[in-house]
């Protein structure tokens, strides 16, 4: 044994240049030198961080960097033949992070990323580039930061093959239902508290529109499908339309709302969405509370498997890019979509419209006779049968043109139906004039 790290020091240590020195690229760094004993007994070699680039040099990021070579220019470091890997914690899909990952799989330089925006929208050009230049691509932080999902998918199923995969993928709108449901408070109000506390960006619209988690849904459906990224295809709906009483009315039904990103493969192509959905309390999707993440996967050799764990945060995330690090300097390769680029297939949308499943409405009805008889029978002639029609006193949801006179917020509750039978019946029923503003509509999934 001493022999065998006698040959593996004899390498050197592994050169490592980070371009991005946030949170994460601060708390690698800590965890590289803090834990270097370990990294030595575990990979027989030391790993280094030996040159650096960011915006700024002087800002006091806590980790001593004067021993470290500086970059202006990310994309000069990348290139820099001084460095063994090459780690992009700028972000951004375009701009210096591309051009600097770019510059690094050109000259062979392995990569390690956590930027899922430049993925999702390069992943497939980045991975052929990679293998043309037998650079090897890890990018496990890029999704649900500390689970490490794309190595379970990347090399831990085997043969199996996925049928679903699904997940509470931001930890910040999953934060923000959780506050409304524990404390009974709406949703600019923890909206706010996520922005003090960190969990949410000055400008959240990213995170609470959808599209932080239609970004890293793309990345597991192409290692999922073995299909090209294909984030311009996912139905993408955010939580801002959430309100008390829906969280409310919800619970008092044995559900939890979620944002859940979900993908799977149907007769007609590949479904992507990311929208609030309504699960079952009883479920283990149900109970991942707070700002964590899960992913959960279907497979014909195993029937669900969940991972769950912190999806954000510098420690959680810096973790998983070490974690690519030391595989890289262990020589372990895998396709970084899972199968040569060549490989994978187009993406053929399934069109939401078609989705079958239960639906939560909301709407608020016109309060004058007639109006609820109209809006079963709406209903009917679509084919669509009612679970449940719920008025209570206590349920109250305002809307533009309320001003017209009283209303009553009714919330209906569908048996198994198709999306476009449902949205039919809606609009039949605005046409109609008993319904005030736009219907609240949320998709019920049996998990």
């Amino acid at each position: 044994m001493a022999e065998i790290m006698s040959d593996s020091a004899a390498e050197g240590p592994l050169r490592v240049g980070i371009a991005g020195l946030g949170t994460v690229g601060s708390a690698l760094i800590r965890i590289i030198e803090n834990d270097q004993a370990d990294i030595v007994r575990k990979l027989g070699r030391q790993v280094v961080v030996t040159a650096v680039s960011a915006r700024s040099r002087t800002r006091d990021r806590g980790v001593d960097i004067s021993g470290m070579t500086w970059f202006d220019d990310p994309v000069a470091l990348a290139r820099d033949g001084d460095i063994d890997l090459f780690v992009e914690l700028i972000g951004g899909e375009d701009g210096p992070a591309y051009a600097a990952v770019r510059a690094a799989l050109e000259r062979g330089c392995p990569v390690v990323t956590a930027n899922k925006a430049l993925l999702a929208r390069h992943g497939v050009a980045l991975a052929r580039l990679a293998e043309k230049t037998e650079a090897q691509l890890g990018f496990e932080a890029a999704v649900a930061g500390g689970i490490p999902v794309i190595k379970t998918l990347r090399e831990g199923l085997g043969s199996a093959a996925i049928t679903r995969v699904y997940g509470i993928m931001n930890g910040t709108c999953n934060y923000i239902l959780t506050r409304m449901g524990t404390d009974g408070i709406g949703f600019d109000e923890c909206l706010r508290d996520a922005q003090e506390l960190g969990y949410a960006e000055t400008d959240p619209t990213f995170d609470i529109e959808g599209y932080d988690t239609a970004h890293k849904l793309a990345i597991l459906t192409s290692l999922c499908f073995e299909t090209e990224i294909a984030a311009d295809q996912i139905f993408v709906e955010g939580i801002t339309r959430i309100t008390e009483v829906d969280i409310r009315v919800a619970g008092d039904l044995g559900y939890k709302i979620k944002l859940l990103g979900i993908a799977e493969r149907t007769p007609e192509g590949i479904e992507q969405r990311v929208h609030p959905t309504l699960v079952r309390r009883t479920s283990a999707i149900a109970n991942v509370d707070g700002v964590l993440n899960a992913i959960a996967l279907e497979t014909n050799h195993v029937p669900e498997l969940l991972l769950a764990g912190p999806g954000a945060g510098g420690q959680a995330t810096a973790a998983s890019v070490l974690s690519d690090i030391l595989d890289i300097a262990r020589d372990t390769y895998v396709p970084p979509l899972g199968v040569p680029a060549a490989e994978l297939k187009p993406c053929v949308r399934a069109p939401m419209r078609v989705h079958t499943g239960g639906y939560y409405i909301r709407l608020n009805a016109r309060d004058v006779p007639g109006a609820l008889a109209a809006i079963a029978t709406r209903m009917g002639e679509a084919r669509i049968s009612l679970e449940s029609v719920i008025q209570r006193p206590d349920l109250r949801v305002s809307s533009p043109g309320d001003d017209e006179g009283p209303v009553r917020t009714v919330v209906l509750i569908t048996h198994e139906t198709i999306e476009s039978a449902v949205r039919e019946a809606l609009a039949r029923i605005a046409d109609d004039g008993f319904i005030s503003g736009q219907p609240q509509l949320f998709r019920i999934e049996e998990f």
